[in-house]
């Protein structure tokens, strides 16, 4: 087969991939010697879907903005997706064959199993080298069947490439119950495992390469996704999808998966530690505790390969149609020529928050919650380094727990950094029509008035007039994405929850500054008692997670997992009446537009073509 290599990008070198000499594309040329080899390694990885990353093109990760919690308004493929579904003909952010934002995992599959197949042929690799490379073309393998898996449901096994002389039955593969696909993938996982490095050992060159802690961090979370209600004990909303031959693709509830879940988290936590990860604690100069507080939540984020970022992606360029163009703010009235402003936070965003108390506003016993949208004018004893002073805002905007002021920029707010740096003399956030952060014209602005101030690097610099932007790398897990999925597991696995689920959820809680789940709910909350209950616990640890990991991918995956999508991303999308310049008119309820998603929307369509070259394949419900 002739394969186009050439324009690859891998994620932690900043130069194009070219892994055979001029005019002869042969697949045996990129195995010839170790550099051509590693560039074939390197393309393995340059298949990772391109999460947290936008361009002018709108080629925005379908699932990182979703959950009703981001919108994009103007973007077409993102925008459809969110507001009128997909469609089964030609789906977008295809993942299944590549095309419309989607990356050709299938193809990235059978890419893995040419390294895995060819690599003896390099005459001059070492043997530890060789070892390593096939660990990390497995672990690959496994994650990009996962990936499959977690979009469409049950997807075939390609666990060799098939060679050209196949029959037509042979190519013609069948879709796999669920339970077979996740064990294939836990078991090339483990047999990665053993041989992958604890630590990368050159950093200047290997960062986002598989370290052993961040394939185990990763076999948890596809362990804990097989234990959720999605994939365990859906049969009877699945009874009929069965595959050609009548097996049925969703199989009975099994508890047994849930201690199997929680015992892969542990391992994972513990050799993340092992290997120097831990939560990442901003400390700042001559910053008041609030300030630190504050803009913690975006350096846990932009920081580049902090301790907690167990794995990543480094993408190469930033400012040039990237994402800090389509979620920074106007800052001044110049901000047309550096921000886009195309994603923005909702309503369902900003209410999602905690109050000040560390219990969801709707549950704070001294919130006041049925008046959230009046405005009031903030006094000079209101927190001045939260909210301007002086200014008609709502009462939603404050009092709330210090992760909404460093993830959400909002009317009468600060944003730190972007080339000021005194917590005294920050930029003010002020979106009503006419304002610089404000709607000035047709576009650039924000359709709810919210803006995303957590992923933008505050080490960046904005002039006013010239921005210069700061690279990050991207967090496919991070060490509090891990301790919630093992405090969820395990309150998932016992009957009632207890201290050890606590713990781990409130190691997350107080690096944020708030006080533990048993106190908080104790003191604060209607409902006392609801930590004690595995129910209770349940909500409070995918609330939990919601907040902490918001817009960082994970949202809508969750929800889908926790088979609540169909609830969660149905009604209107709001934020506050962007159009108006005065107060009593901007701070009013206003719905961008309406969401419906239906069963069918839960597992994405296979392209009609796929299911016409292949009917064994079977599509997914509703398509």
């Amino acid at each position: 087969m002739i394969i186009l290599l050439s324009g690859c990008f891998f994620i932690s070198c900043n130069k194009y991939l070219d892994v055979v000499p001029d005019n002869i594309a042969t697949i045996d040329n990129a195995f010839t010697d170790r550099n051509q080899a590693e560039k074939f390694l390197y393309t393995l990885y340059s298949y990772l879907p391109q999460t947290g990353r936008a361009s002018v093109e709108g080629r925005y990760d379908d699932f990182t903005w979703s959950g009703r919690t981001a919108l994009i308004p103007d973007t077409p493929r993102p925008l459809h997706l969110l507001r009128d579904g997909n469609r089964a003909t030609d789906p977008y952010c295809d993942d299944w064959v590549g095309g419309l934002g989607g990356t050709p995992l299938w193809q990235a599959i059978r890419n893995c199993n040419i390294l895995l197949e060819k690599i003896d042929q390099v005459r001059d690799l070492g043997q530890y080298e060789k070892i390593r490379w096939i660990a990390e073309a497995k672990f690959l393998k496994a994650y990009y069947h996962f990936l499959l898996l977690q979009k469409y449901g049950p997807i075939p096994i390609v666990d060799v490439n098939l060679p050209v002389s196949a029959s037509g039955d042979e190519v013609m593969v069948e879709r796999l119950p669920v339970d077979v696909v996740f064990e294939y993938i836990i078991e090339m996982l483990d047999d990665a495992i053993t041989d992958l490095p604890l630590n990368i050992e050159d950093e200047t060159i290997e960062m986002g390469r598989i370290t052993q802690a961040a394939a185990l961090a990763v076999k948890a979370k596809i362990a804990v996704t097989a234990a959720s209600p999605l994939f365990n004990g859906n049969n009877t909303r699945y009874a009929s999808f069965r595959n050609s031959q009548g097996q049925p693709f969703f199989s009975e509830y099994d508890h047994g998966k849930w201690a199997k879940a929680s015992e892969a988290c542990k391992q994972a936590i513990d050799v993340c530690l092992e290997a120097g990860h831990d939560l990442y604690i901003y400390v700042g100069t001559d910053l008041s505790p609030e300030t630190q507080k504050i803009l913690q939540v975006g350096r846990i984020y932009t920081d580049k390969w902090n301790k907690e970022h167990v794995w990543g992606i480094a993408w190469s360029i930033a400012g040039n149609n990237q994402l800090d163009q389509y979620i920074g703010a106007a800052l001044t009235a110049n901000h047309q020529n550096h921000f886009r402003s195309n994603i923005n936070p909702t309503m369902k965003a900003v209410e999602m928050f905690y109050s000040q108390n560390g219990v969801p506003i709707e549950e704070d016993q001294f919130y006041d919650y049925e008046n959230r949208y009046e405005t009031v004018l903030t006094r000079a004893d209101d927190n001045r380094l939260l909210v301007q002073t002086g200014v008609q805002t709502a009462r939603l905007h404050l009092n709330r727990e210090y992760r909404f002021y460093g993830t959400i920029a909002f009317d009468g707010g600060w944003w730190y950094g972007l080339g000021r740096t005194d917590e005294n003399d920050q930029w003010p956030v002020n979106t009503k029509s006419g304002d610089a952060s404000g709607q000035r014209g047709l576009e650039r602005h924000s359709c709810t008035a919210f803006y995303i101030k957590k992923l933008l690097n505050i080490q960046s610099s904005f002039s006013g007039t010239t921005y210069v932007p700061v690279r990050s790398n991207f967090p496919i897990i991070r060490l509090a994405d891990l301790y919630l999925l093992y405090a969820e597991a395990l309150n998932e696995y016992l009957d009632a929850p207890n201290a050890e689920v606590w713990n781990y959820v409130n190691l997350v809680r107080e690096r944020a500054g708030l006080e533990t789940v048993q106190e908080a709910w104790t003191k604060y909350a209607r409902n006392p008692d609801k930590y004690l209950t595995q129910t209770g616990m349940r909500d409070i640890i995918r609330r939990e997670r919601s907040i902490e990991l918001m817009f960082e991918g994970h949202r809508l995956f969750d929800i889908r997992r926790w088979n609540i999508a169909t609830s969660e991303l149905t009604g209107p999308v709001r934020g506050w009446n962007y159009m108006e310049s005065l107060a009593d008119n901007f701070y009013q309820l206003n719905t961008v537009h309406n969401m419906l998603f239906t069963d069918r929307d839960v597992l994405s369509p296979i392209r009609t073509s796929e299911i016409a070259k292949n009917p064994k394949l079977v599509q997914n419900p509703g398509w």
